[in-house]
């Protein structure tokens, strides 16, 4: 037991390795309304496995042994961006899920007294449930775009506005442009391939490509790749999560061509039908920075941006800060985007582990 409030409620920490204890968490997590793929025990195993940052799995139960609460997360640790608990690491979700405010303050203290245990690092809470007292409150960097799949691939392109329809239209009437689903070890590669060039460009470190193998082995058919070919070249690619009827686009990209092509048009279009075959009724596109160029694309595609919150806490009001937007960072991205292919996937991985 990490911490108690009286006999109606313990916060233990949940043994991932135990069949029964993550089975419980999941099933909560499912029948949870604000459940995502960032609180399910497959994140928090497959980001242990491909980066070492522990998974620290906090529960609220009940006297009879009921699940009130969670909260996932991952101990990040990083010589170049300290150390943090991050619930949950590389991910945009997967804060506070409870059933009630009782639950959401336990976990909330508990997880404070595990961060001094653990050397007094700092929190990050991505979403989910306001903490309470002593938190920072993170409104308006990040925009959030959701909406519902619509009933038909033509009813899709009715609710794309007209201009980025045209564009998507020149895509669809490329006989040279082909999409491609699957989970092979072809399509990871691809997607590797693409992904990797892609993050090179805006001068971001690419993640481990363990990261994506990892991910895909843990959700199982809950994760899966599309990539759309100009002949037999890659040029557009994104590795997608399902949870509870949403198709969530995570990690996507592509080449320099992609642009001319509309590649990238196509594979979200693409995708939402995908999606809607799958039986997904919301298309989540994803986490942008608030007046970004991302953020006008995915508004320019039929999406309204919704701000994002996020929670920090420390003990002594300390946090990290890895944001792209961070001026001691202008000039090293500006480099990155100089180097070589293969030297940036050669360092990328080393430095990205430590973003969480």
């Amino acid at each position: 037991m990490i911490a108690g409030n009286g006999a109606d409620l313990a916060v233990i920490l949940l043994d991932l390795k135990d069949a029964a204890q993550a089975q419980a968490a999941d099933a909560f997590v499912m029948a949870h309304a604000d459940g995502t793929p960032f609180h399910r025990t497959a994140w928090l195993r497959a980001i242990e496995q491909a980066t070492g940052h522990r998974a620290l799995l906090l529960a609220a139960v009940a006297p009879s042994g009921r699940i009130n609460g969670l909260l996932p997360l991952h101990h990040v640790r990083s010589r170049l961006f300290g150390h943090a608990l991050v619930s949950t690491a590389f991910a945009v979700d997967g804060g506070l899920l409870v059933d009630d405010m009782r639950a959401g303050t336990a976990l909330a203290t508990a997880a404070e007294q595990l961060a001094r245990d653990r050397g007094g690092v700092p929190i990050e809470l991505r979403g989910g449930l306001t903490p309470g007292a002593g938190w920072d409150r993170r409104e308006g960097e990040h925009v959030g775009f959701v909406r519902p799949i619509a009933e038909c691939d033509e009813a899709e392109l009715l609710a794309i506005p007209r201009k980025h329809r045209a564009e998507l239209r020149k895509a669809l009437a490329n006989p040279a442009l082909s999409v491609e689903t699957g989970r092979s070890a072809k399509m990871i590669r691809a997607h590797y391939h693409v992904y990797a060039r892609s993050v090179r460009n805006l001068g971001t470190p690419v993640f481990p490509a363990q990261l994506f193998r990892s991910v895909l082995h843990h959700f199982g058919e809950d994760a899966d790749i599309m990539v759309v070919r100009d002949g037999g070249r890659p040029v557009s690619a994104v590795l997608t999560l399902y949870h509870d009827g949403r198709a969530m686009p995570y990690w996507g990209g592509g080449v320099s061509d992609a642009r001319r092509l509309r590649s990238n048009e196509l594979l979200y279009f693409r995708l939402m039908g995908h999606g809607r075959a799958r039986g997904m009724t919301l298309f989540d596109f994803g986490r942008s920075k608030a007046g970004s160029g991302q953020a006008a694309w995915k508004k320019s595609f039929g999406f309204e941006p919704r701000p994002l919150v996020y929670h920090g806490w420390s003990a002594d009001g300390a946090q990290r800060d890895i944001s792209p937007t961070n001026a001691k960072y202008q000039r090293r991205i500006e480099l990155w985007k100089k180097l070589p292919l293969p030297i940036a996937n050669l360092l990328g991985p080393m430095i990205s582990r430590g973003l969480g």
